[in-house]
């Protein structure tokens, strides 16, 4: 049965989250999560396994257990033989968070500090991040490059998802232009699992070195292109079968996504795909976006606007898109076609 803590609990874990992040650090690399989340494994049996003292694993395991991340039972009075299992994901979870290239200790680089302790302050609009902390748009091609370089840290949901349904998005696609599609990642994973497709890299001339290596690093040579522009100040590239929008509706108001989405029905072929994948607002995907919340506090110039999935399902019928679905996976895919006269 799942139990919900009382906000009572939910503070003191906030309180000592630094430790809560020590304990989960040293399980995942002790390699206990290894053997925690096949389960179930004793506690004498983990003791020894890993050479550390009983009473001290099972409270260490306890404060797994509060995090709620570990399913403890305890038949008796002797502790060795308390049985414990995690649940499931919870390695993987704990990798994407505090592993190596995870999409939390790059979000740390981010000068969050300069609003740390002084929130109220920012509130009032007393305290804001400067374009040298934050620039939004940005303003530089330096740091135009850093973000995208950040933002392709964190694809590993999309990617999941537009591979799990590849076989229902590209079969009959012959190019893609994928709109901000930062240092072409995802591209070049579409490109894996789709042989007869071309994909172009739409974003700002700063980021054309990124998709260069990008291109180089996956071998899609012939395939992986960039166009370089400005889709607030132009009309989208014409002559593409297929449109993507990731991770890239929600920084701007809701006039503006539409007016991004009417631009791309504009420029897509008559049956051409429009894809839109973001964070959908879910309760989990609120919290993962914690950190991108607190921190855009102090800019007025970017939404950062979770939605609902059914905004952008509803939007695309407004503009005349047809076939309109939602695709599953870790984040949700919403593809819609335009139109073919007379069909």
């Amino acid at each position: 049965m799942k139990v919900t803590l009382s906000p009572r609990a939910l503070m003191s874990l906030l309180a000592n989250g630094p430790k809560a992040m020590d304990v989960l650090e040293t399980a995942l690399g002790m390699g206990l999560l290894d053997a925690l989340e096949p389960g179930p494994a004793s506690l004498g049996e983990l003791a020894a396994r890993f050479g550390v003292r009983p009473l001290r694993l099972y409270k260490f395991l306890d404060c797994l257990e509060s995090l709620g991340v570990v399913e403890r039972s305890e038949p008796g009075d002797d502790i060795t033989t308390a049985t414990y299992r995690a649940v499931p994901g919870l390695r993987d979870a704990v990798t994407a968070v505090v592993g190596p290239g995870a999409v939390e200790r790059d979000r740390d680089r981010y000068p969050w500090r300069r609003l740390h302790g002084r929130l109220a302050g920012s509130l009032r609009g007393e305290v804001s991040m400067s374009d040298d902390d934050f620039a939004w748009p940005p303003k530089t091609d330096e740091q135009t490059a850093d973000f995208e370089r950040s933002m392709a840290v964190g694809l590993g949901p999309v990617i999941e998802t537009v591979h799990r349904n590849a076989d229902r998005l590209w079969p009959d696609r012959r190019r893609l232009l994928d709109v901000g599609g930062g240092d072409g990642t995802l591209a070049a994973h579409v490109l894996d699992d789709a042989p007869g497709l071309r994909a172009d890299v739409y974003n700002l001339p700063a980021v054309a070195p990124l998709v260069a290596a990008t291109r180089a690093r996956t071998g899609h040579a012939d395939r992986l292109g960039f166009v370089g522009g400005d889709f607030f100040a132009e009309p989208l590239p014409t002559g593409y079968d297929a449109m993507a929008f990731v991770r890239v509706l929600h920084d701007w108001p809701n006039d503006v996504a539409r007016r991004l989405v009417e631009k791309a029905y504009a420029a897509l072929e008559p049956g051409g795909l429009l894809v839109i994948c973001e964070e959908f607002r879910t309760p989990d995907r609120l919290a993962m976006q914690f950190f991108w919340s607190y921190f855009l506090i102090g800019v007025d110039s970017c939404v950062s606007r979770l939605r609902e999935v059914e905004f952008y399902t509803g939007l695309l019928k407004e503009v005349g898109f047809d076939r309109v679905a939602v695709l599953p996976g870790g984040w949700e895919v919403v593809c819609a076609y335009k139109p073919v006269a007379g069909v």
